[in-house]
């Protein structure tokens, strides 16, 4: 019994894996842009915390900011590096 049960699990992790490998070669391309490498957003790259590094994204990038706002289908923007890595 204890062959059959060894048999069994092998081929069910075969086919775990060949559907985890499905999957991931046909995953969606990355579309998300990243946090640009210039020198407004270079103090970003160095921060240890994204935290600390995403409260200062609404200086610019808000309605009122001067450089870019945020397009209207744009998620919510306290979270900016969850989505957008250095």
């Amino acid at each position: 019994m204890e062959k059959k049960s060894r048999v069994a699990f092998n081929i069910l992790f075969i086919v775990g894996a060949a559907a985890l490998l499905f999957l991931l070669v046909h995953a969606p391309k990355e579309t998300t842009s990243h946090l640009p490498k210039d020198d407004i957003h270079l103090k970003f790259h160095g921060m240890a915390s994204k935290k600390e590094a995403e409260r200062s994204c609404g200086e610019c990038h808000s309605d009122a900011g001067s450089s870019s706002p945020l397009p209207a289908n744009h998620p919510p923007p306290y979270r900016c590096l969850f989505c957008h890595k250095r």
